[in-house]
């Protein structure tokens, strides 16, 4: 199916994660009809140290054209290995997170697909910094992806909410991507416990269960879609928890503050990103302006 996504940039740097990463650019290019450009990015060697040096400077270019060689010869491995044909390979010097940007605005990608670090006991807290960056600042959605979690396919998509206006845009990629998988939806609202006395909570769940059934007259034809509410110490907890013990494929989020500034980049996104296990659809702050 022909969609929004027609053009993918996969940033690899040929760690198993970015492995992981390729198969759901190929699940989504296959979706969507798209194509997938390859982007490998050779850290800086910052020329201010050797530029007074001509001899040094030219063994480092000499150095560069042979890394550059190489790693454009492991992308067309990995296209055999795989199976998947690229539109186009770059390689690319300079600041990963920096590049993937750049590079999506100038190749006019409609999305990117990269794994997120999780190794270090740090990184399992926080967001790598290079995904913090790109998530931050890209010109287009950022599909982010976990080692080990092996696309089976795109079957059940969860789409956290909070009942915003700004919500719309990720709503409406959330219906297209429902579309092109043949998914079903599920608007989850997370009432979190914390701050409220609990005497308040069954108000406040019929309060929530009244909205969506406002937005029920806005379902589209042809998607399944079912609307719940659920309990939590926090949006990200609830989350995360719901979407593991129903066996989600996808959660479709935005990473800017909306609302009563629950679901952010640095609080409940960022968490969710960095704790499930599940692939995350993740909308840049200005789809929210």
């Amino acid at each position: 199916m022909a969609g929004f996504i027609k053009n993918i940039l996969w940033p690899t740097d040929f760690s198993p994660e970015g492995q992981e990463a390729l198969l759901y650019a190929g699940l989504f290019a296959e979706a969507f009809s798209a194509r997938i450009t390859a982007l490998h990015v050779i850290a800086d060697l910052a020329p201010a140290f050797y530029a007074d040096s001509p001899l040094i400077s030219k063994e480092l270019s000499a150095r560069m054209a042979e890394v550059d060689k190489k790693a454009r010869a492991q992308l067309r491995a990995v296209e055999e290995k795989k199976g998947i044909s690229f539109k186009k390979v770059v390689v690319a010097e300079g600041s990963a997170a920096k590049k993937i940007v750049e590079t999506a605005e100038k190749e006019k990608a409609d999305l990117v697909v990269m794994g997120k670090k999780g190794q270090s006991m740090l990184e399992r807290v926080l967001i790598g910094s290079v995904a913090n960056h790109v998530l931050r600042h890209a010109p287009v959605p950022v599909l982010l992806t976990r080692k080990g979690k092996r696309p089976a396919g795109i079957k059940k998509i969860l789409v956290p909410t909070d009942f915003a206006k700004e919500e719309d845009a990720e709503r409406e990629f959330a219906w297209d991507l429902a579309k092109a998988f043949g998914a079903s939806l599920t608007f989850l609202y997370v009432l979190e416990l914390y701050g409220h006395e609990f005497r308040m909570v069954d108000h406040m769940f019929q309060t929530a269960l009244d909205r969506f059934q406002k937005r029920a007259q806005q379902t589209k034809k042809g998607i399944v879609v079912s609307k719940d509410v659920t309990r939590a110490v926090t949006a990200a907890a609830g989350i995360d928890e719901y979407s593991r013990e129903r066996r989600f494929d996808l959660i479709v989020m935005a990473t800017c503050a909306r609302g009563l500034g629950r679901f952010f980049l640095g609080s409940t996104t960022e968490k969710v990103i960095s704790h499930t296990d599940l692939p995350v659809f993740a909308l840049p702050p200005h789809y929210c302006r």
